[in-house]
């Protein structure tokens, strides 16, 4: 009868608890978890269908200008933002570990003294003064008490909130390394388009120099007209404000070159010096073809997108840390060591010897708000990086298409400038001729080498456009990282 209803207890005790944890279960809210749509289109516009990617091309071999590559190399290794995000990366790493350390055994090693002198009116004063450590030996007064041993704790991870919470920081960490990635693709897209730009202004200095000389030509021509009054005065000044006019321009440009090659070291990470370039043949500079891919690969491609979608992961794992919260903690704690009056009997064992195991379970009961806003704030992140995941993805997108866009658009301008600046530079000679024959006016010169200069510096511009745009392209097609 005795066992029976032993059994019978332990059988209601083991009742309770379940329908404890169901009520703790039944109190949990859920909310169902937004879907992400990464849906995208099966083609760009006016693409082919063929899965070849510039993007999988190291930027190495993307870019062929060796100067070029020199400054991309030395900004990979100085750039001081990158050198911050890399210290992010860090900081992000030893946060897995710290996470992971939480769901393992705490062990602690401890050591301690004591001196205690209790009233002798009081029970343990009274216990104290009527007992003996041993036969003939009282309680020494004051008390010591000495002690020395290992104590350890444990939060049994039963409901996986440790785990859960290990695996989202390991995710934020993936997270920050996509983060420096694409990093890595702005600062080279930042520095190639920097670098074609100053190229690009050396080569409008030029045209600048040259058109100078023409104009100073022109200018001993219309004065050798005036001398022959077969040219006023009027003329004579005209010519001589357009040559002020292109040497003040000349003195601007190149302030705007000592500017590009400031911002070149500045993303460098070094002291303003001068830049290694070779500015001849920029205008010839032939196109390579850039081959887009497929929409989908952007997902696999670009960083950016990576980061978010690591973000969105990590956001849901959150949700199960917080909905964790909810419910009971189950904690174990045991120590061992050694204890005694005199630190003599510390090692006489076992009388020396203590222990103590201790397991618990706490649990929320009364007064959850923070807990449900915790919850209802995890819920509200992983809707946040849903869109910022979906908004990644459209943007992306986007990029492409106008990148693409721009390149095509590009090379049919470039193709008609060109053409333009051809019929400009013989008219030059022409006007020149004609006046000197007294056939137009000299409003019809200055106007020709104003238009000449005008389209060759929208030439070289239209060039630099071209190959930024194909650098743009290389970027929002993912490449560049690698």
């Amino acid at each position: 009868m005795i066992k029976n209803k032993k059994t019978i207890k332990h059988g209601k005790l083991l009742l309770v608890a379940l329908i404890n944890v169901g009520l703790f279960y039944s109190c949990v809210p859920t909310k169902d978890l937004k879907e992400v749509n990464t849906n995208m289109p099966s083609k760009y516009v006016d693409q082919a269908t063929d899965s070849t990617n510039s993007a999988q091309l190291k930027w190495k071999d993307f870019f062929k200008d060796e100067n070029l590559t020199k400054l991309i190399d030395t900004a990979l290794t100085n750039n001081q933002e990158l050198r911050i995000m890399m210290q992010q990366i860090d900081v992000a790493q030893n946060e897995v570990k710290a996470r992971k350390g939480e769901y393992l055994p705490f062990i602690t090693y401890g050591a301690g003294a004591e001196v205690e002198k209790v009233g002798e009116y009081t029970r343990n004063g009274a216990v104290e003064k009527n007992l003996e450590v041993k036969e003939g030996e009282e309680f020494p007064e004051p008390l010591t008490d000495y002690s020395a041993g290992l104590f350890a704790t444990w939060e049994l991870d039963v409901w996986k909130k440790l785990r859960n919470s290990k695996k989202a920081a390991a995710l934020e960490y993936l997270s920050t390394i996509e983060g420096k990635n694409f990093m890595v693709t702005r600062l080279i897209a930042e520095i190639a388009n920097s670098y074609y730009e100053l190229i690009a202004l050396d080569n409008q200095l030029a045209f600048i120099e040259q058109n100078l000389e023409l104009q100073g030509n022109a200018l001993k021509m219309v004065r050798l007209q005036k001398e022959a009054a077969r040219a006023t005065e009027l003329a004579v000044k005209r010519f001589e404000a357009e040559v002020l006019k292109n040497q003040s321009h000349k003195f601007e440009v190149q302030q705007e070159i000592v500017e590009m090659e400031n911002k070149l070291n500045f993303l460098i990470g070094r002291q303003p010096q001068s830049i290694t370039r070779n500015s001849d043949g920029f205008i010839e500079t032939e196109m390579d073809t850039i081959y887009a891919g497929l929409p989908s690969q952007l997902l696999l491609n670009r960083p950016d997108i990576k980061q978010a979608e690591y973000e969105l992961e990590a956001a849901k794992l959150n949700i199960k840390v917080a909905r964790a919260n909810f419910y009971p903690t189950i904690g174990l704690k045991a120590g061992l060591g050694l204890q005694a009056f005199k630190p003599k009997y510390l090692t006489e064992t076992p009388a020396s010897l203590i222990y103590s195991a201790v397991g618990d379970i706490v649990g929320p009961l009364i007064n959850r708000n923070a807990i449900k806003a915790d919850y209802n704030t995890a819920n509200s992140k992983q809707i946040q990086a849903v869109y910022e995941y979906e908004k990644a993805i459209l943007s992306g997108y986007i990029e492409v298409v106008n990148q693409l866009s721009k390149m095509e658009n590009l090379k049919q301008s470039y193709a008609l400038k060109e053409s333009q600046v051809k019929a400009l530079t013989e008219s030059i000679d022409l006007s020149t001729r004609l006046f000197q024959s007294a056939r137009i006016e000299y409003i019809e010169v200055l106007l020709t080498q104003r238009e000449a200069l005008e389209s060759k510096m929208e030439l070289v511009e239209t060039k630099k456009d071209q190959l930024m745009a194909r650098v743009n392209v290389y970027q929002a097609l993912g490449g560049g990282w690698n």
